[in-house]
């Protein structure tokens, strides 16, 4: 009886070791170069919107080649980052003196409504559209956006952007844009509040510089319209009754992107510097900015997110209230209100921890902490005015998400955020995707 258990225990061991050797062939070979092997075909299984000659554009395994598997490794890793793509994996199939690499990819849609509302204090915004990330399956962007504020300000935009035109390093990108808002502006004697309007078109030229790194150039001529609003909240006869002004604006950006995609979890950093030259045809004057920002994620215990959101920025300091940078419940500062501060110079961090509370083939939930700061220049005030205490905000709030994962970007995030020095001011930010 003794006899018998050990001869089964050999014959399991036997089985288990020649599985282990069979499902780690492809590896095996790869390791070993001296067998002469060589890539004879790439190939992809599971396309339906993918254009192969598009994906091909992220591949770094060439036809002829020795396979690396920590080649073949990136290559996926450059698959999944790839919007179109929710995960991706590799096989190899031996013939003879060759291997032919077949990737196989698992698409998710592209073609998303954009649901965007909120409603803080003075503020509220709807935002209804339609966009592709993957138009004609080769990764370029096209979307369609309206846009109504406060009740009456009606407005939308017209965006196509393609990073790489038939493979090459070149691309471009083109917006027709109509922001239309009520916007406070603060003069000495008080806020004043107008309707503003904002009529766009621009064009941009991108350069890739490899697979982490663009140049962007570009030039836009708007005008912004000012008309003070009929909806006042003060007797005060400060600032004109309207005001019309056509712009050139031009500008250069560099963004590194070395960021990585898990289904919805990212890890690693993005990088952008943004310098911007606006022209005022009225009075001939030159605008200048200066934008620094960036973006890091940590994937922690492998169902948390952490997401660290920092920007810096310079303009040149009129002293006027017509000031480019804001503090706004939906651009920086969840919960702090519609344009609350106008500034010539900001600092903002936001940051967000992201833990998985369910997790399936199809839906995702995640529940957020979040701290958001701010901090400003007031137009015309010395930049060490940026660390006085009066010139700052900190929200902390929380919030969830609901993330479908069959379609990129299809998150609905619900968030309240409190100040930190006075809880009773607060507000809900309610949009489709993340905060960032």
């Amino acid at each position: 009886m003794s006899q018998g258990l050990k001869n089964l225990e050999k014959c399991v061991k036997a089985v288990a070791l020649a599985w282990l050797v069979i499902v780690n062939l492809p590896v095996v070979c790869l390791a070993q170069s001296n067998y002469g092997l060589h890539i004879e075909a790439i190939t992809f299984d599971g396309l339906q919107n993918n254009k192969e000659s598009y994906l091909l554009q992220f591949i770094q395994s060439q036809i002829g080649d020795s396979p690396s598997d920590s080649l073949l490794l990136q290559d996926v890793q450059r698959l999944k980052n790839i919007p179109s793509i929710g995960n991706a994996s590799f096989t190899l199939d031996t013939f003879y003196n060759a291997i032919e690499v077949i990737f196989q990819a698992e698409e998710v849609k592209t073609i998303l409504p954009i649901i965007d509302f909120g409603t803080v204090t003075n503020n509220t915004w709807v935002r209804l559209g339609l966009y592709d990330s993957n138009w004609q399956g080769n990764g370029s962007f096209l979307s369609a956006t309206y846009q109504i504020r406060d009740g009456h300000r009606h407005g939308g935009q017209l965006y196509y952007r393609a990073s790489r035109i038939s493979g090459s390093e070149w691309g471009l990108s083109a917006t027709l844009n109509r922001l239309a808002s009520q916007e406070p502006l603060f003069f000495n004697d008080g806020i004043i509040n107008y309707d503003y309007t904002n009529n766009e078109v621009g064009l941009t030229v991108i350069r890739q510089l490899g697979y982490r790194h663009q140049l962007e150039l570009g030039g836009t001529y708007f005008t912004e319209k000012y008309v003070k609003s009929k909806n006042q909240t003060t007797d005060i006869l400060a600032g004109p009754a309207r005001l019309t002004q056509p712009k050139y604006l031009s500008k250069l950006e560099y963004t590194a992107d070395f960021l990585n995609y898990h289904y919805f979890y990212l890890s690693g950093f993005k990088l952008n510097v943004a310098f911007q030259n606006v022209f005022t045809v009225s009075d001939k004057s030159w605008f200048r900015s200066l934008q620094l920002s960036g973006k890091y994620f940590a994937i922690v215990n492998d169902n948390a997110n952490l997401a660290i959101r920092l920007r810096a920025a310079v303009a040149t300091n009129t002293d006027s209230p017509f000031a480019p940078f804001v503090i706004d419940s939906h651009v920086n500062i969840r919960g702090v209100g519609n344009r609350v501060a106008r500034g010539t110079a900001e600092l903002i961090a936001n940051i967000e921890y992201r833990v998985t509370a369910y997790d399936s083939k199809k839906w995702g939930v995640q529940s957020v902490f979040f701290l958001d700061m701010a901090t400003w220049r007031n137009p015309g005030k010395d930049l060490d005015t940026l660390f006085e205490s009066a010139q700052s905000r900190q929200f902390l709030g929380g919030g969830f998400r609901f993330i479908y994962k069959e379609v990129h970007g299809a998150v609905i995030r619900i968030d309240y955020g409190t100040n930190i020095q006075d809880i009773t001011q607060g507000g809900v930010v309610i949009g489709f995707g993340q905060y960032f």
